[in-house]
């Protein structure tokens, strides 16, 4: 790619950058607003410094409009045109309350009333 012109490199990055961000139903929550997320791996995930500011504290993640992640973010840098943001730890969405009690597997699901 050395030999092509700094602007049409600019231009291809650039239509690179839109296609990812199409293509992308990974999204970080913050507040209200969302952001698509060009990669995620294991321990932080990027995103396009054009449209995603620094980022830190406690974000959800969505796969479309599915909860899938939580996660605390300590630190996020722009490298390269991306916003790359490193969290402490992630867990993943519940869609109900943790108990504190342990639950029977043998227990009956619901009662029937008497007749």
């Amino acid at each position: 790619m050395e030999f092509l012109s700094k602007e049409l490199r600019a231009g291809i990055e650039s239509a690179r950058k839109r296609d990812q961000k199409r293509r992308a139903r990974l999204r970080v929550k913050v507040g209200e607003d969302l952001f698509p997320i060009l990669r995620l791996w294991e321990t932080g995930f990027a995103l396009d410094a054009a449209s995603a500011p620094p980022l830190r504290g406690l974000v959800d993640i969505y796969d479309g409009s599915r909860h899938i992640l939580q996660c605390l973010i300590v630190a996020s840098v722009e490298e390269d045109g991306e916003m790359v943001c490193d969290f402490k730890w992630s867990r993943p969405a519940e869609d109900r309350a943790p108990v504190d009690f342990e639950r029977d597997e043998g227990a009956p699901v619901g009662y029937l009333p008497r007749a």
